[in-house]
């Protein structure tokens, strides 16, 4: 079974996502981004779903680091936001984020392709 990590510290938005993915996918969350790094280098997934605005340390820079990691620079990630200003969407694809979905999920579908889509065109950790 592919894995997904989601890092999201909303409870009521992890939630939602376990309803939506689970049982397709196996699924760990993480509160926070000091958090996540430290399970995704122990546990790594085959996708990262990442909010941006976490305690801590933002998912911006999450993303960052994970990029400055040779064993997890691969990741396909794909930012959670409810950030939907015009010009947000290409701000964060240029900052390296592999998608974009916006919160809340109104269409489970959304992220549903999505993550469908990166895990068959992603080879690391394909079963």
């Amino acid at each position: 079974m592919r894995r997904i990590a989601i890092v999201e510290d909303n409870p009521d938005n992890l939630l939602l996502f376990q309803a939506i993915l689970e049982g397709v996918y196996a699924v760990t969350a993480y509160e926070t981004g000091p958090e996540a790094l430290q399970g995704l280098q122990q546990y790594p997934p085959d996708l990262v779903l990442l909010d941006i605005s976490l305690p801590e340390m933002d998912g911006t820079e999450v993303l960052r680091r994970l990029r400055q990691n040779p064993t997890l620079r691969h990741l396909p990630v794909i930012a959670l936001t409810a950030h939907a200003m015009a010009g947000d969407r290409e701000a964060f694809l240029a900052a390296g984020f592999d998608e974009y979905i916006t919160k809340p999920i109104l269409d489970e579908q959304i992220l549903l392709h999505a993550v469908a889509r990166f895990l068959r065109t992603s080879s690391p950790g394909a079963e």
